[in-house]
């Protein structure tokens, strides 16, 4: 991708950060977004159609990272020797989830938390099928399509528990309650 392009993106996503700390996904307009990134409007709409394609560019830009299977030393924590197995994968989406923990409220309002949980869900299936199904389906009667919707909707439900709590508990201790609560895991 073009340079200009890219420097663009980045400030578009930059000032959409910066709102995000500030106030709630739904009070955010475009006009905000053009005002703080210091761009025009048709800039914007030639890299975003609309403030939800934004916010969906952003979760992918979060959860391509927070979900890749590249792991390396980062400021919050190191996963740069763990096994590359689904738990240790979970942790590290913990940790990143509580390193965005100023624009999570923002983005959790409204129509944003909508957008946010459908693309962290689409990640996190791909997390399970690549690591999880393979392994560990084949002696359960289950329907797989089942099992996943089962174990996403548990990890999303103690992720945001985890958030009530202002992120109090430890990402390691999260994936143990998942673990007891979903005895797939043990």
């Amino acid at each position: 991708m073009d340079r200009r392009i890219l420097k663009t993106r980045d400030s578009i996503f930059s000032a959409f950060r910066k709102l995000l700390i500030e106030k709630p996904y739904p009070k955010i307009t475009v006009q905000n977004i053009i005002d703080e990134a210091n761009i025009g409007r048709s800039t914007f709409y030639a890299h975003f159609e609309t403030k939800d394609y934004l916010l969906n560019a952003l979760c992918d830009e979060i959860f391509s990272h927070v979900f890749s299977v590249d792991l390396f030393k980062e400021d919050s924590h190191d996963f740069s020797d763990a096994k590359k197995g689904d738990l240790n994968m979970m942790s590290h989406v913990l940790y990143h989830l509580r390193d965005d923990k100023l624009i999570l409220p923002g983005i959790l309002k409204g129509e944003g938390k909508i957008l946010f949980w459908q693309s962290f869900e689409k990640y996190f299936q791909k997390l399970l099928i690549d690591y999880s199904m393979p392994n560990r389906f084949e002696d359960d009667n289950i329907p797989k399509d089942l099992l996943l919707k089962n174990l996403t909707a548990s990890f999303i439900e103690i992720i945001k528990w985890w958030i009530g709590r202002d992120m109090a508990d430890d990402p390691e201790e999260l994936i143990s309650h998942y673990q007891k609560l979903n005895q797939f895991f043990n």
